[in-house]
């Protein structure tokens, strides 16, 4: 039975099998076009470096948190909208606006024009992933949004494996610039495809306890983190994973290339396959397991991203100290694939623990930490290690950059082993 299949098993609902899994996959098609957007600049980061000579802190900025800040800033405002408004139009208009962005950075000549594109390109995607997330709380019943939530996501792997494979043949054929025109333009073309092809879903139709259907103001829905202890432990648990795992994602590819010595051309070939899948089966395996094992208890919400994480510190450990870029890519598969575990379960959790109208804005407070900490903070930290430990270490300084990341790893797991304490009791409530 395929995934997509069995997602339509169940009990009969007011959504049909065709309507949902179009809307999925359209949900997940613009999704993917958000990552390919994120994932083009690190991909394409040496060739640009080359010509606009900037620092690895300024590259961190450029895909940490130049763009975050700005996805942070908009996320809430535009989830609080999201909770109000049509969610399938808002997710149309905010894909023109991310992809005339990313076309325009095609055509930038220094640093600081790239930064400012960069912060329309993060303002305009944050009217993609929350309002999505609330869309699918609406078309799937809540035992089965884990897995839903996990297939939406793998829109940020396959993102990633398009991103890489792109950009690596686009360095080559198109050049740099082009590449970020061609995605930009793909983008708008797609915005108006997801208008015509999904309808907006009534709110609240799947769940089996029909609370209230009204918007709540901001305060009382970040109150929810704060009076909820689980909610307030996925919050700290998904910021410092989301720190390793987009210091990883931004990094990785550098690292390679840099200190390992693979070839621009290998990114396409290797990388991108290697990443794009590892990516996937951690994010779908995350939803998967949490489907079936918090049938018997909520406590897995908590369990498997923990588990994930004392699997990654020894194998990103190994992956970084060996000295050839195929071996090192060959161990990068594990901790590549563990650091993504957390992200559906999070995303479920808060879906499941907040009332219909107040979902988009919940996914938007959670996803504050993932991109202020985790997207802002992470790749930053790194480039900045790395700058500090250049003139000792030269090219090997990204290696001892990156190796900094564990002892952050190792907090997240302590956070998600924590938060499964609360997690019976608050499911209960």
């Amino acid at each position: 039975m395929s995934q997509a299949t069995a997602l339509n098993t169940g009990p009969a609902d007011s959504v049909s099998a065709l309507r949902r899994n179009v809307a999925l996959l359209m949900l997940f098609l613009v999704g993917t076009i958000n990552f390919v957007d994120r994932q083009l600049l690190s991909v394409l980061v040496e060739p640009i470096r080359a010509e606009m000579q900037f620092s690895d802190t300024q590259f961190g900025l450029l895909t940490g948190m130049a763009f975050a800040l700005f996805y942070a800033a908009m996320g809430v405002p535009v989830a609080m909208i999201a909770d109000r408004w049509n969610r399938v139009k808002l997710i149309g208009i905010a894909c023109v606006v991310w992809s005339g962005f990313t076309a325009a950075c095609g055509m930038v000549s220094n640093f600081w024009q790239l930064a400012v594109l960069r912060f329309g390109v993060g303002a305009g995607e944050a009217g993609g992933t929350a309002p999505s997330l609330s869309l699918i709380a609406d078309f799937y019943p809540p035992d089965r949004r884990p897995l839903a939530i996990g297939l939406f996501t793998l829109n940020g792997p396959f993102g990633v494996f398009v991103g890489a494979a792109f950009g690596g043949w686009a360095a080559t054929h198109i050049g740099w610039r082009g590449a970020f025109i061609v995605i930009g333009i793909v983008g708008i073309l797609v915005a108006p495809l997801l208008i015509w092809l999904v309808r907006e879903p009534a709110r609240g139709q799947m769940d089996t306890h029909k609370p209230a259907d009204e918007a709540l103001p901001f305060k009382q829905s970040l109150a929810m983190f704060i009076r909820r202890r689980s909610l307030r432990m996925v919050m700290i648990a998904s910021g410092l994973a989301a720190f390793v795992s987009y210091g990883m994602l931004n990094w990785i590819p550098a690292f390679l290339m840099r200190t390992q010595g693979m070839p621009l051309s290998a990114m396409a070939t290797w990388f991108a396959p290697a990443a794009g899948i590892t990516f996937g089966v951690g994010i779908l395996g995350g939803g998967w397991l949490v489907s079936r094992a918090a049938r018997k208890s909520a406590k897995a919400y908590g369990t498997i991203p923990a588990i994930a994480t004392a699997v990654l510190v020894p194998t990103f450990i190994a992956a970084l100290l060996v000295d050839s870029w195929q071996l090192s890519l060959a161990l990068m598969l594990i901790p590549m694939a563990a650091c993504t575990a957390y992200v559906a379960p999070a995303l479920a959790l808060v879906q499941n623990l907040t009332p219909p109208r107040t979902r988009a804005t919940a996914a938007a407070v959670l996803m504050l930490m993932f991109n202020i900490v985790g997207l802002g903070l992470g790749p930053v930290f790194v480039g900045m290690v790395s700058d500090a430990l250049k003139p000792a270490y030269s090219d090997e300084s990204l290696r001892w950059a990156l190796m900094t990341l564990v002892p952050v790893a190792v907090a997240a797991g302590i956070a998600q082993f924590a938060m499964t304490r609360y997690l019976d009791n608050d499911f209960a409530e």
